[in-house]
């Protein structure tokens, strides 16, 4: 090297750093929930420091469910925070962690957009630096209609579970002539029960279903809203109603979907026989008859042994 040469020292240069935040949410703060949380934080935290440039600023976790009128005081922090110019970019799961409806979101990510800060959904892959706005709304809407389509699954299912293993409620939910004791269970409420023993004879004697609501109504006997005058409905379905026999059927559809059946579920208030006999004659006198063409009407209606006026 020549003595007069002269070395010149040039500092790298370095990019700016970027300021990066966490937002994580779960719907409830039981163990469960709370593990994934710390997961998801943990996930990220590790990608930003393995990140060059990136800076981590904040993490806002929220325990609130995905539905409107919920508040999420870290998700409305962040945002001011976003506003304050205090965070570049955020980082989250998944869109459905984002907001609880496809209007919120994008909302959201458009507010986010004029304040010039980025998002990364890390499940669905997608950066809202480099997608369209357009696509992000097609995006946005399929996966809220899956999500959608997914709890109403997962419902069904749940429903079907519980029915399974007798744990749904509906087994005791109450009907006219019971009442619930300090445990929840169904027990007979005796002056409900013995107006239930009376419309069951009544029809078996030949009352119809006008003529038990007149009867009722000269006996005084009030319906169960309390009202003096009974629904032909009420009693219609009353006549039908296995619980009066101790039996509960829940996931009967009538379109061959699978049914559970609940044996002695329940004290009884009429006998399985008076029961079964209340059916037999409900068939006999139905204007529905099942012909060579599908079902089809009688020309005449049943009229009662009594005829009412």
């Amino acid at each position: 090297m020549p003595e007069n040469s002269k070395i010149h020292f040039i500092p790298a240069v370095l990019k700016r750093e970027k300021r990066v935040a966490i937002y994580a949410r779960v719907s409830t703060s039981d163990a469960e929930q709370l593990k994934s949380l710390a997961t998801q934080v943990s996930a990220f935290t590790r990608l930003v420091a393995s990140t060059p440039q990136w800076l981590l600023v904040d993490v806002y976790m929220d325990t609130a469910p995905g539905k409107a009128g919920t508040a999420r005081k870290e998700f409305t922090r962040m945002i001011e925070d976003c506003k304050a110019h205090k965070i570049e970019i955020i980082l989250t799961k998944n869109i459905s962690r984002f907001g609880r409806d496809t209007v919120e979101i994008l909302e959201a990510l458009n507010q986010l957009k004029v304040l010039g800060v980025r998002v990364i959904f890390e499940q669905e892959d997608l950066d809202t630096a480099n997608t369209d706005i357009d696509l992000m709304i097609s995006i946005i809407e399929s996966l809220a209609q899956a999500e959608n389509e997914s709890r109403s699954e997962n419902i069904k299912w749940g429903i079907k579970q519980r029915a399974a293993n007798g744990s749904s409620k509906l087994y005791d939910r109450k009907c006219y002539g019971y009442k619930h004791n300090t445990d929840g269970g169904l027990i007979i409420d005796d002056a409900e029960a013995k107006n239930v023993r009376l419309i069951f004879d009544l029809y078996l004697h030949g009352k119809s279903v006008i003529g038990i609501v007149k009867e009722l109504k000269q006996l005084g006997i009030n319906s169960p809203t309390g009202k003096d005058q009974w629904c032909k409905r009420t009693i219609d379905v009353m006549l039908s109603n296995e619980k009066y026999i101790g039996a509960v059927r829940l996931l009967d559809s009538g379109k061959h979907e699978v049914q559970y059946v609940s044996e002695n579920n329940n004290p009884a208030i009429v006998s399985k026989e008076m029961f079964q006999a209340v059916q037999i004659e409900k068939s006999r006198r139905s204007n529905v008859i099942k012909g060579e063409y599908g079902k089809q009407r009688k020309d005449k209606k049943y009229s009662s042994k009594n005829k009412e006026k």
